[in-house]
């Protein structure tokens, strides 16, 4: 039987149900396994999870629209690296709705072929963000950094090629998968690595108490003074992020975006939202979601 169908069977055995959430990468990519805990995270209770990887954001988003998945995730902030701007861009251009959100803690574990020594090892290939991640390792090494797709691709290659000299920098679950093994654990430079996923469906998240988040996007006029009257809206709330992009359709104009803390149904969010959208040029509630509350792999 395979794990998909394995999965499938112990989710309607407990009453649930089951359902395929679609990410960017290959099986053992830090994605893969936001893909595998988004639903909890996000309060579905009692679901089995397949997971579908996509080589891109925009195709894991068109999966999700044509009802190729039922949900997927999209990485959109990495507490070294800071947003990831695809993905927030594809936010803002989707009609699709932000269901909840999963952090995940990020460790790096350098990974070859069985057998293979690190004192063998030449080359290290991996996505460029997890290289710059393990600089310290890759230095004190005198590694030859090599960039590829993804961290579970890097793995998946590496396994299929055979090369004894090379290593790669993935998640210890793409080791498991792809028979390789870890010559060292937590390689990244700073320990304080996660990155954020968004949790995007096609329909609305259901009402719930729990803790929520509201993320929106918005432009206004270039008038002076008119982004500072527009955010004044937004006086008296929590705002967890704040950042500018420039638009793809105009020059020399930006999308503000903003995470408030508090749900849209929450009378001073939705009057502060009320504000915005009657100040802005533009303006589109991205989501109100339930909130990540624990952090997947966090130790403890």
């Amino acid at each position: 039987m395979s794990e998909d169908a394995a999965r499938q069977g112990q989710a309607e055995a407990a009453g649930g149900t089951h359902f395929t959430v679609a990410f960017q990468g290959n099986p053992g990519a830090y994605g893969e396994i936001a893909a595998l805990h988004a639903l909890g995270s996000a309060g579905v209770p009692h679901a089995g999870v397949t997971t579908r990887g996509y080589p891109t954001f925009h195709e894991v988003a068109r999966a999700v629209e044509t009802g190729g998945a039922d949900y997927g995730v999209l990485p959109v902030e990495n507490s070294l690296m800071g947003a990831i701007h695809q993905s927030i861009d594809l936010l803002s251009e989707t009609d699709l709705h932000v269901a909840g959100e999963v952090v995940v803690r990020v460790t790096h574990c350098l990974m070859a072929l069985p057998g293979v020594r690190l004192e063998e090892v030449r080359r290290v290939v991996s996505q460029q963000p997890a290289l710059d991640q393990c600089t310290g390792l890759i230095r004190n090494h005198g590694l030859q950094p090599v960039a590829a797709h993804d961290t579970a691709g890097s793995a998946k290659d590496l396994a299929a090629r055979g090369a004894r000299d090379e290593a790669a920098i993935a998640s210890e679950r793409a080791a498991e998968l792809y028979g390789l093994e870890i010559l060292a654990r937590e390689i990244e430079d700073e320990p304080f690595n996660y990155t954020r996923f968004m949790l995007l469906s096609r329909g609305e998240p259901a009402p719930s108490d729990a803790p929520h988040k509201t993320s929106l996007v918005f432009a206004v006029r270039h008038t002076p003074g008119f982004l500072v009257e527009t955010l004044a809206e937004l006086r008296g709330l929590n705002l967890s992020r704040i950042e500018s992009r420039p638009r793809r359709d105009r020059a020399w104009s930006y999308l503000i975006y903003v995470d408030i803390e508090g749900s849209a149904r929450d009378p001073q969010v939705a009057q502060a939202l009320a504000g915005v959208l009657r100040k802005a040029s533009y303006a589109k509630i991205i989501g109100s979601y339930p909130r990540a509350l624990e952090t997947v792999g966090e130790a403890g």
